[in-house]
């Protein structure tokens, strides 16, 4: 069975390693590069924690850093857009998925908070 948020962390954290790379070759820009990676793929990182945790709110505990971890990430992406380092449409691309993710994240930390 496919889990829609592991996969949807997942193939975000792909597209931020290519924007890494891209950040690093072409625009070579390296220490924003490195802090939008690091958020970047938190987000699936704790997402993966979570479908492992002991207790609901083990659960809800680490949906809740990758949550701070997606919004972390739009703050880097909006940075980088306004300082001409992302053009508008690869901007929008990423920061739509990256806002999808946030929201995603939130309705089950509602929907699992319920359960409490």
């Amino acid at each position: 069975m496919k889990n829609a948020i592991v996969e949807k962390s997942f193939d975000f954290a792909k597209r931020i390693v290519n924007l890494k790379k891209y950040l690093n070759v072409e625009k070579r820009e390296f220490s924003l590069a490195d802090q939008i990676l690091r958020s970047g793929t938190s987000i699936g990182a704790n997402v993966v924690e979570s479908q492992n945790a002991r207790t609901n709110n083990e659960f809800v505990s680490k949906l809740c850093i990758a949550q701070a971890e997606a919004n972390e990430t739009m703050y880097w992406l909006k940075l980088l857009h306004e300082t001409d380092y992302l053009g508008d449409r690869f901007f929008e691309s990423l920061y739509s998925d990256c806002n999808e993710l946030y929201k995603l994240l939130g309705s089950i930390i509602l929907s699992s908070n319920s359960k409490n």
